[in-house]
């Protein structure tokens, strides 16, 4: 078989999921590891502490974790707590002895452990659990991916809808979702679409706005205290919206807290982080759409020091003025029959009587390249702003 073989054999090696199993007894993680090699990259660890120090080295790449009950120092019950806690996504089973099977019965409940096995266990059912547990993993993260995925592009279809239909209303929201992404990003976060559909979704209530509101409301004009009232119950109305949508409850969490100040009567890191990061980009953008530079309106939230988490603010404030050096030299000027799709808007598009068409920030689609040339010749006010060109 020759190189052809290994190289073969390397890559089934490569592509069998990772199990990790956990016991204070050598030879029952040998004996684990002969049950279990042909269908696993198997893992062990003579305790809790070196079993969690692996997982958080790498906790995507466990898709099933075994861990016997009665251990010194951490017992299995509560070794598997503390992993759900880093790696969420792997299943979870625990060994245990017929005198322990009380507290094997509360571990499974308080630890929503996938089931636990008597010892000793035959060969044949351990490795049928854990194809079991195997085949959980695989159903669960494919659910998580596919809600991620159908719900975060839905939500984006949606709100590309409705900023072309009132973009004075709806405008903000590919900016200050492209401000949170880029802040996420920095951060390292692992999960990143709660906070990004929370910022799409954040004024999906002004849907309930008069057209003329809105647009006073989108240039920083002064409201009248009728209209006031009306732009207050927006986040009310967002949230009575989103109550009908199903698995929106990390983006409700963010929701319900962005506004709080971050010192506000000692809040902090009580706050979720994508609450801290939607009010910093919120307020930026609100300040950058009043006129302001970036510069300003860096300045301007600084001097707010109880709104803000300072640490995401510092690192906020360099992201963007990292990128406003590098978009310096970027900018070109368009006509509409020569945008294309990914370049992005960073001026309004206003019909010739100045009504606004398209907020600024949006990256072109060809949806939105469609609804720009279906207008009569000279509609639009030329030429477009655009970075990406």
């Amino acid at each position: 078989m020759g190189v052809n073989g290994t190289v073969a054999g390397s890559a089934t090696r490569a592509e069998r999921p990772r199990i990790l199993c956990v016991d204070d007894e050598p030879q029952i993680l040998e004996s684990l590891r002969d049950t279990l090699h042909r269908r696993f990259d198997v893992r062990v660890a003579g305790g809790g502490a070196d079993a969690l120090a692996q997982l958080g080295e790498e906790p995507d790449a466990f898709a099933v974790v075994m861990s016997d009950m009665r251990m010194p120092v951490m017992s299995g019950a509560v070794f598997l707590r503390e992993a759900r806690l880093i790696a969420p996504d792997a299943t979870r089973i625990l060994l245990t002895g017929y005198a322990d099977i009380d507290a094997a019965v509360t571990a499974v409940n308080e630890g929503q452990l996938f089931r636990f096995l008597t010892k000793p266990c035959p060969a044949e059912d351990l490795l049928a659990t854990c194809l079991a547990a195997l085949e959980q993993h695989r159903l669960k993260t494919a659910e998580r991916v596919l809600l991620e995925q159908t719900l975060r592009g839905s939500v984006r279809a949606l709100a590309e809808v409705l900023a072309l239909a009132n973009p004075a209303a709806f405008g903000r929201s590919a900016r200050v979702r492209s401000l949170v992404s880029r802040l996420a990003r920095a951060l390292e976060l692992e999960e990143t679409w709660e906070v990004e559909v929370s910022a799409l979704l954040v004024n999906i209530g002004a849907v309930t706005l008069p057209p003329e509101t809105a647009e006073k409301l989108y240039a920083g004009n002064k409201l009248t205290p009728g209209e006031q009232s009306m732009v207050q119950r927006v986040p009310e109305v967002t949230r009575r919206i989103l109550d009908n949508i199903p698995r929106l409850e990390g983006v409700l969490e963010i929701l319900d807290n962005y506004q709080r100040d971050y010192a506000a009567m000692g809040a902090g890191r009580s706050i979720p982080i994508g609450s801290r990061i939607l009010r910093i980009a919120l307020d930026f953008d609100e300040f950058e759409g009043h006129g302001a530079s970036e510069g300003v309106a860096l300045v301007a939230m600084q001097s707010r020091q109880r709104a803000y988490d300072p640490d995401l603010l510092t690192r906020f404030a360099s992201i963007i003025s990292g990128e406003a050096v590098a978009e310096a030299g970027a900018v070109a000027q368009v006509p509409v029959l020569a945008l294309r799709a990914g370049m992005r808007l960073i001026d309004d598009v206003r019909s010739s009587s100045g009504a606004l068409l398209i907020a600024r920030g949006h990256v072109a689609t060809e949806q939105l390249i469609t609804r720009l040339w279906n207008l009569p010749p000279g509609s639009v006010r030329e030429p477009l702003l655009v970075v990406g060109a």
